[in-house]
């Protein structure tokens, strides 16, 4: 397995060469740091099915929360928010919230009260009510006047790199709240569930203009390592400068990613990770055990949304733009699960090498194809026969059918993926 994983790894770095040599370093560049981001992003992936066994389908809603904090953390500070009456009505609004949330924690629990029945039922929805038009008739307002005056919040100002932490943090936090409702559910159920929570989340940022700008998009977002400007204002050529920046940019995505693995590795081979292997295989002779289920589950949940949340967080730094309309389902969730099922559920590198082959497929099949499609439309026009029509959105449309020949192949040959999951087992 080592040999064939080399090898692998080998390949991939050929092929990563050529496309250097056919698409020029700036390209070959810029697509590798997307690439690192996204291997941190399946490794979070492979840690929910490949170690849990826990279907999420909603990956996009992590990365749109991800790309959110590192916004709101690195962007610079609107001063015209702060010298206005929003901070003001914002800390109204959020004493609001917690006071809707303790109400609705006293209904949960009035049965301590003696309220029993139906009545409890009854008390816990008017609380809910009771607390939605408190929490809005502050909230409102307030982002009337932010978006009036100050346009939105804007950030914080401090280093991306907190950004990249925070977005860890914020995708933990509803990672829980999804965990505690939806981790209860069968496998299928699990995947709509999630799905629709990827789409409410999606909703929220899009529509909330006075915190995240919604459709207008936020730039540009300050990169944590220095940018090709900054060399370029020591003197430097811009060719070379865009090289350094964007090699200092993917050293660091590498440390990262670098870290991630290591410590899921070390966790994993581990009793902790032969804990999760049982309760993955049959959750119903680990509960038997003793094994708090729910539990683990909940806690492999959390860990593997923290680093699409760090990941989703990188790409927008790369980027410098938070455009919440640009967050698609085949991009952000479906092409993160093929990267997965070809590169082998279950084992780290296969997660990572499942990401940079997928990622360099996806973005080099449609200048390829494009290039060919001209080469035989200029060949079928000097012959007398007709052009290819609409050769760029041919070009585009044959990502897709791209990206299906090589899972075809990938499950025709490998269909626990090509570098699949190893478990030592002690005779």
């Amino acid at each position: 397995m080592i040999r064939r994983s080399l090898s692998l790894f080998a390949g991939l770095f050929a092929m990563i060469l050529l496309v250097g040599w056919l698409m020029g370093i700036p390209f070959t560049s810029s697509r590798l740091v997307e690439a690192t981001a996204y291997a941190l992003i399946a490794l979070g992936l492979n840690i929910q099915w490949g170690y849990g066994g826990l279907f999420n389908f909603g990956i996009m809603g992590f990365l749109m929360l991800g790309g959110f904090a590192v916004t709101f953390i690195s962007y610079p500070i609107n001063a015209s928010f702060w010298d206005s009456e929003g901070p003001w009505m914002l800390l109204r609004a959020a004493i609001a919230f917690g006071a809707g949330a303790m109400l609705v924690y006293g209904a949960r629990h009035s049965d301590r009260l003696g309220v029993r029945g139906k009545w409890c039922g009854f008390v816990i929805v008017l609380a809910w009510f009771v607390a939605y038009c408190v929490y809005r008739s502050q909230i409102d307002p307030a982002a009337a006047y932010i978006e009036e005056t100050a346009g939105f919040v804007g950030g914080l100002g401090i280093n991306p790199v907190f950004g990249w932490l925070f977005g860890g943090v914020l995708a933990a936090g509803v990672a829980w709240i999804v965990g505690k409702i939806a981790l209860g559910l069968r496998t299928d159920y699990l995947a709509i569930a999630t799905i629709g929570i990827s789409e409410i989340i999606r909703a929220l940022i899009k529509n909330m203009d006075w915190l995240t700008r919604g459709t207008l998009t936020v730039s540009p977002i300050p990169w944590p390592t220095p940018l090709p400007q900054d060399y370029q204002a020591g003197g430097m050529e811009s060719l070379d400068a865009l090289i350094l920046a964007r090699g200092g940019y993917l050293a660091l995505a590498l440390v990262v990613l670098a870290a991630a693995i290591w410590l899921v590795s070390r966790a994993y081979a581990g009793p902790w990770g032969r804990m999760m292997r049982s309760i993955r295989d049959n959750h119903i002779a680990a509960a038997s055990m003793g094994k708090d289920v729910k539990s683990r589950q909940l806690e492999i949940f959390i860990l593997g949304s923290v680093l699409m949340g760090i990941g989703g967080a990188m790409l927008v730094s790369f980027t410098q733009i938070f455009d919440p309309t640009s967050y698609q389902p085949i991009n952000h969730t479906f092409l993160i699960w093929v990267m997965i099922i070809v590169g082998g559920s279950g084992n780290n590198w296969g997660a990572v090498f499942g990401a940079v082959l997928i990622w360099m497929v996806w973005v080099v099949s449609e200048p390829l194809s494009k290039a060919i499609f001209e080469m035989v439309s200029y060949w079928s026009t000097s012959v007398g026969w007709l052009e290819i029509p609409d050769i760029e959105s041919r070009s585009a449309q044959m990502r897709v059918f791209v990206l299906g020949l090589v899972i075809t192949i990938a499950l025709r040959y490998a269909p626990k993926g090509l570098i699949p999951e190893v478990v030592r087992r002690d005779k």
